[in-house]
């Protein structure tokens, strides 16, 4: 797939750790003469400001004003962004270690100190917090009495009924004081259990400073791979921020370390989504994967077709609008997840995961016995039926 010279641009930016050869591919993407407005625009759409506006300073590139000074303000912002959800974390894990809860930092500021070196550049949405299912109800209370509501699910009976979401949904989603910081509360890391099966709360951790001599608790350097994978696969990568992590992660290892990082995702049961990832980060940043390697995940059509959806989601008709504000712009998405793993037991699985909304159950609690019957009730909640 051709790829816009903007968005060419844009991914080389992206591209770490800073260096020579990174400027060069950046002055290179320039050199034929971009629209700057749609830079800026991708670089948004994206989330990757910082690290446009930081690589684009660096390279010593003239970039319009206008365009200049709203990146500088959207870096600054995101460097803001990151101090309150770096004190967010370290607050909500100070209380989560006094109650006793076992939790991990997923993503986020963790991500940020380790792929980076800093907090500051990566954009930072929420917090991600991984918990055991058997802390969740002491967790939420933790929340609540931490000034957070219950924003996802919706609905009265939300709240009472916020088990039998978590043993259906990964996540609940929190709002914080201020209305804006979210905290994404996970018992589980993917909706697809099938997917990383062993990954999760009970996993090993390691602990990051994220600001100086204060820790957060993440998962440890193969298990972090493996998941920032299978997040970014479940989505078909439409973020450049995604699979810029990944890329940064990589950025440090040698191609040895690569390869080992591919095959013990392989053993977590990670599936196709590290070959997707890996076959991204060697077009748009020129990670360099070993030569065997490399052919191995092209000689799979399965995997090239999952290359060529990743680039159509991130560079396609979806440049600079989400997926969702296009017609049919998340179909490719669904149907890709079928994908990530073989076998009809997966695909099965995901069929009945993309058919019913744990909202269908919360709405209409049924016996496990009956479990069959929520696509119907889906489908008659859809028609406006109650």
């Amino acid at each position: 797939m051709h790829l816009p010279r903007e968005f060419q641009l844009v991914a080389a930016c992206c591209r770490w750790p800073p260096s020579p050869a990174r400027d060069e591919a950046v002055l290179a993407a320039a050199a034929g003469g971009v629209d700057w407005a749609l830079v800026g625009k991708i670089a948004e759409r994206h989330r990757v400001e910082g690290f446009v506006w930081n690589a684009l300073r660096q390279s010593g590139l003239e970039i319009p004003a206008e365009v200049a000074g709203r990146l500088q303000a959207a870096a600054a912002r995101i460097a803001r962004q990151n101090l309150v959800l770096t004190a967010e974390s370290l607050r909500l894990s100070a209380l989560l270690e006094e109650a006793g809860i076992r939790h991990l930092f997923v993503k986020g500021v963790t991500l940020g100190a380790l792929a980076y070196g800093s907090i500051g550049p990566k954009m930072g949405w929420d917090i991600d917090l991984l918990v055991p299912l058997e802390s969740l109800e002491a967790t939420a209370a933790l929340l609540e009495g931490a000034g957070h509501r219950l924003a996802l699910p919706k609905g009265p009976k939300a709240r009472s009924r916020l088990a039998l979401w978590h043993r259906h949904w990964k996540e609940s989603v929190w709002v914080g004081p201020d209305g804006v910081l979210t905290v994404e509360l996970h018992t589980r890391l993917n909706d697809n259990p099938l997917l990383l099966p062993d990954i999760g709360s009970e996993s090993a951790s390691r602990q990051v400073e994220v600001s100086k001599g204060r820790f957060l608790a993440t998962l440890p350097a193969d298990e972090m791979f493996a998941y920032l994978c299978v997040h970014g696969a479940s989505s078909a990568w439409f973020r450049l921020k995604w699979i810029a992590d990944v890329g940064a992660l990589l950025g440090a290892c040698a191609p040895g370390e690569i390869e080992r990082l591919y095959r013990r995702s392989q053993e977590l049961g990670a599936g196709r989504a590290p070959a997707q990832a890996l076959l991204l980060c060697e077009r748009l940043f020129a990670t360099p994967l070993p030569p065997r390697l490399s052919a191995e995940l092209r000689s799979d059509r399965v995997n090239r077709w999952l290359l060529a959806v990743g680039l159509r989601k991130l560079a396609g008709r979806t440049l600079t609008a989400e997926p969702d504000e296009r017609l049919l712009g998340t179909g490719s998405i669904h149907l890709m997840q079928f994908a990530l793993l073989p076998g009809l037991k997966f695909k099965y699985a995901e069929l009945r995961r993309q058919l019913v909304n744990p909202a269908d159950r919360i709405a209409v609690p049924l016996p496990k016995a009956l479990g069959f019957l929520y696509p119907l009730v889906a489908l008659s909640r859809r028609l406006g039926f109650r």
